[in-house]
């Protein structure tokens, strides 16, 4: 299966044409308006830095169902007690610089450029990019960034730098995604950690379909994203 070049048009192949490694296209740019084309139509940007633009669309698809996630008896305690303070949209720039900074094993570098960084501010500013922040003692200790599009949520990446944080950060987004209605949270590509939180693969056929159904008309960030109006429970 070829890969495909992009031209400056926000124009994608269709997905279905992605090679086997989930390659669909290279080249183009970050513009606002061609990632949300991009989330659209179940395609997202992940490249090393120096490379051009790569553009995937992987087959199965990794994702999580909100009413499937997996709470262990052990994290809802640490929930229920709050041994973390979770917020929505209060940092975002530096959620995004966290989630770049942190070394993960196996890898040598990050694939969130600083281009990425200016791109995904701009959809934050457009109310389509949001992030969780995790706070310990008033210190930025995990959270976790993605774009609310209709009733999808497309995860991008998360951190931690204690134990639990993360889950934290992002069991509490689940069950406030799940009050709002949401339908499914995209994943992308496997993960243990996020297997054991109820994660698993679905064809890209069957994402398409789910995507083309549940991402119009786009939802904004409103009051949804306020945990004091809207808290969850465990």
């Amino acid at each position: 299966m070829p890969v495909f070049w992009l031209t400056k048009d926000h124009v994608f192949p269709h997905p279905e044409l992605a090679n086997d490694e989930g390659i669909l296209a290279i080249g183009g740019d970050l513009h606002p308006d061609r990632l949300v084309l991009a989330y659209e139509k179940g395609i997202f940007p992940w490249y090393s830095p120096g490379e051009p633009i790569i553009w995937w669309s992987p087959d199965p698809r990794f994702v999580l169902f909100p009413e499937k996630v997996k709470v262990s008896k052990s994290m809802r305690q640490i929930l229920r007690k709050g041994r973390f303070q979770v917020t929505v949209n209060k940092s975002f720039k530096e959620v995004m610089i966290q989630c770049q900074q942190k070394r993960r094993k196996g890898q040598s570098g990050t694939w969130i450029t600083e281009e990425m960084i200016t791109a995904y501010e701009a959809l934050h500013t457009r109310g389509i990019a949001h992030s969780v922040e995790v706070w310990d003692e008033g210190k930025l200790v995990g959270g976790l960034y993605g774009l609310a599009m209709g009733k999808c949520f497309f995860g991008e990446s998360m951190f931690s730098h204690k134990s639990n944080a993360s889950k934290a950060g992002f069991l509490t987004m689940v069950k406030l995604l799940e009050k709002q209605g949401f339908y499914i949270i995209d994943c992308q590509v496997h993960t243990h950690h996020l297997e054991s939180l109820g994660a698993g693969m679905i064809s890209r056929k069957e994402f398409q379909t789910i995507i083309a159904n549940h991402t119009t008309p786009p939802l904004h960030w409103q009051e949804w994203t306020d945990l004091e109006k809207f808290p969850v429970q465990f």
